[in-house]
């Protein structure tokens, strides 16, 4: 099957785009998560979806799924390196969201920023 693109950004975009795919790997940046701390770290994802998402990043090696033989099962999920090569790309992208809600807020609008902090994200 032969993809076309018009851009570069559109194969970009084939993989991290949509709402919950670069939030989950900059949690990622981190350092390994296991599923539900993922779901209590990015507030109004569901379970169905992060699943998905989860599966969709594997699928285009972002991440990988690492489980552990245990009773009860634990499964950690990782960046891979082709996942690592985003960093810059998901720091530029938070320090110009965080550019306009500054300037959202200096115009009077109520805006709330959760988490501003991704120097683990540098260190991983």
């Amino acid at each position: 099957m032969t993809k076309s693109y018009n851009m570069g950004i559109e194969a970009t975009l084939a993989v991290i785009g949509g709402k919950w795919k670069p939030v989950i790997l900059c949690y990622l940046g981190n350092g390994p998560q296991r599923p539900g701390a993922l779901k209590r770290a990015i507030e109004g994802i569901t379970q169905k979806v992060l699943t998905q998402q989860l599966h969709e990043l594997m699928v285009d090696g972002m991440i990988q799924r690492k489980v552990y033989p245990q009773v009860p099962p634990k499964v950690e999920y990782t960046l891979t390196d082709r996942g690592k090569s985003l960093r810059q790309v998901l720091i530029v992208m938070s320090q110009w969201g965080e550019q306009q809600i500054a300037q959202q807020q200096a115009q009077g609008e109520t805006i709330i920023l959760k988490r501003s902090d991704y120097n683990g994200y540098l260190r991983y």
